[in-house]
């Protein structure tokens, strides 16, 4: 068996697949490359089982999205670190050996992201991700390299370091800890479970580091647009549960009432900007949060730790301070 496997979840993603597996296979003998597929309807096994021979593929019978489709993929993956990899990612040459050093010399860290840059613009950091993510203590994620829409040149300025949280489009984690984690929450779908799992790990005492040696190159938006009121929906409701799950009990209630009022004048600024999907869609966000709050009880975390967030409010510091890039925070 091998160190790594690395597991790309397909929904309908043959041309993805087409442009991006052949280097995957080429630049990762160490590891076993399987495919979890959310129930596709087009091409992609038949492409796979024709040209890829050695990729292994886990057949999932529905489309269970993000969080659950790696939760059920992963009970077939037994090898020691797993790396989680959008269909929509280049990957380099040698991008595996950087990874497997710093989980081979620090047996403290569970989670590890590599450098992710915009495979369109590719001397430029990706929104995903970057080069490592933190939270304020609202809950609003920012990386090094991109907080909002700003986006940095990359200069090779942000080392390799701990950081809070790891992106999904690439995502390295030890086979143990994410079963000691009990994965990702299935009822976040999509995005941001891989904030809410790094928090869990980060109240755990597991570390998420970034390592600036290891690099790929990222489409962003291949399964879901920005533009996109859906993802819009999932983010302020994920957010919501990851906040409710994860915060110091005594400060949770004012935390979440101030996100909250944020939230409110994100969608009025979003209306205003003749956006009024977006609006009804952070409405609805928060009606699905209060809907599902007792389901959400039911998974906080049994200890939390108060230096969860690296500023107040990330907010405040970008629009009214102008301090645009990671550095000036």
């Amino acid at each position: 068996m091998k160190q790594v496997a690395v597991v790309l979840l397909n929904w309908n993603g043959v041309e993805l697949l087409k442009n991006f597996l052949p280097l995957i296979e080429k630049y990762s003998a160490e590891a076993q490359i399987y495919i979890a597929d959310n129930c596709s309807t087009d091409d992609s096994k038949n492409y796979v089982e024709t040209y890829f021979k050695s990729v292994k593929w886990i057949q999932l019978d529905q489309n269970y999205g993000y969080a659950k489709g790696y939760n059920k993929a992963l009970k077939f993956v037994n090898e020691e670190l797993v790396c989680l990899l959008n269909t929509d990612v280049e990957v380099t040459e040698n991008w595996l050996n950087p990874i497997l050093e710093v989980f081979g010399g620090d047996w403290s860290v569970g989670i590890i992201q590599p450098k992710i840059l915009d495979f369109k613009n590719k001397s430029f950091f990706e929104y995903a991700g970057a080069a490592g993510g933190f939270i304020d203590k609202y809950g609003f994620p920012f990386c090094r390299g991109r907080i909002f829409n700003t986006i940095e040149k990359d200069t090779n300025q942000y080392p390799s370091q701990e950081v809070f949280w790891a992106s999904g489009a690439c995502f390295f984690i030890r086979n143990s800890v994410f079963k000691q984690l009990n994965g990702f929450d299935d009822a976040f779908f999509a995005h941001q479970e891989e904030i809410d799992l790094c928090w869990r790990a980060f109240n755990s005492n597991i570390k998420t580091f970034y390592c600036n040696e290891s690099t790929v190159y990222h489409i962003g938006g291949a399964t879901l647009n920005k533009s996109n009121p859906q993802k819009t929906y999932l983010n302020f409701r994920n957010s919501l549960f990851m906040l409710y799950k994860n915060l110091p009990k005594k400060e949770r209630f004012s935390i979440i009432f101030k996100r909250l009022c944020l939230d409110g004048l994100a969608g009025i600024q979003l209306f205003v900007k003749l956006q009024p999907l977006h609006t009804f869609a952070i409405v609805k966000a928060h009606f699905a949060f209060y809907a599902q709050l007792k389901n959400v009880r039911n998974k906080q975390a049994k200890q939390t730790k108060q230096n969860y967030f690296y500023i107040n409010n990330i907010v405040t510091a970008y629009f009214l301070q102008a301090k645009k890039v990671f550095t000036k925070l």
